[in-house]
This record gives structure tokens, C-alpha cells and sequence, in this order.
């Protein structure tokens, strides 16, 4: 059975940091996958923030995070993470991980949510300004 756990949310105060881990069980977060990070604050739709390719580490961010969020791998403990740095009040939302089944496509997509097979539980981030 494929699981996705996320980790790392808490309250934070508006311009700290934090660090989110998405770590699989089942599966591993490598081979032609796409992985992504998504959020959905009360009473919002749930919008894409990153994605990384498995394959290169290449990444894709939505306009309005990609200076203060990055995506990476971490192949030591096979998780990839969110780093949100600068945080903001309307970064308020519980954040999700997400991946793809492998395939041969080389792009990822941050915002078709149906692209991706897996998702996770989601770790709650609160900031507080």
C-alpha cells in the first residue's frame, strides 16, 4: 500500500522558516516521478506551489511562492522537502505532498492536481503575524 506522510508544519511567526518533509512508504520518490507540494488555506481551492522531477531535480514553482519556497530531494532519507523561507500570514494552510506513478514524461505539472496519483495526509502550517 502506497503512503505519503508529510512533516515539519507548525505555527511559525510571519518571517521565519520552516522546512517540510514528504517521505513514501510503498514506493520510492525516485524514477520518472513527479513530486509536488500543494496548499489549501480555509475556505480556498487547493493550489500547487512546487514540483520536482525525479530525473535531474528539476524544478517548477507558482508565481507567487517561487522567490521564498524551494524543492529538493534528500536521497539520504529518500524524502523530498519544502523549504518555505519568509513566511507570510496568507502562507496559512494545510500543505500537501503529492507524486506521480513513473512515467516517460519529462515535465511536471504545478497545476493539473489530477496529474498526480498519490497524496498524502498534509501537515498544517499556521503563521502568525
Amino acid at each position: 500500500q502506497v503512503q505519503l506522510v508529510e512533516s515539519g508544519g507548525g505555527s511559525v511567526q510571519a518571517g521565519g522558516s520552516l522546512r517540510l518533509s514528504c517521505v513514501a512508504y510503498g514506493i520510492t520518490l525516485t524514477y520518472r516521478r513527479c513530486v509536488g507540494w500543494f496548499r489549501q488555506a480555509p475556505g480556498k481551492e487547493r493550489e500547487g506551489v512546487g514540483v520536482i522531477h525525479t530525473d535531474g531535480g528539476i524544478t517548477v514553482y507558482a508565481d507567487s511562492v517561487k522567490d521564498r519556497f524551494a524543492i529538493s530531494r534528500d536521497i539520504t532519507t529518500r524524502s523530498v522537502d519544502l523549504q518555505i523561507n519568509f513566511l507570510k500570514a496568507e502562507d496559512t494552510a494545510m500543505y500537501y505532498c503529492a507524486a506521480t506513478k513513473p512515467s516517460l514524461e519529462s515535465g511536471c505539472s504545478v497545476s493539473a492536481m489530477g496529474f498526480y496519483d498519490y497524496w498524502g495526509q498534509g501537515t498544517q502550517v499556521t503563521v502568525s503575524s
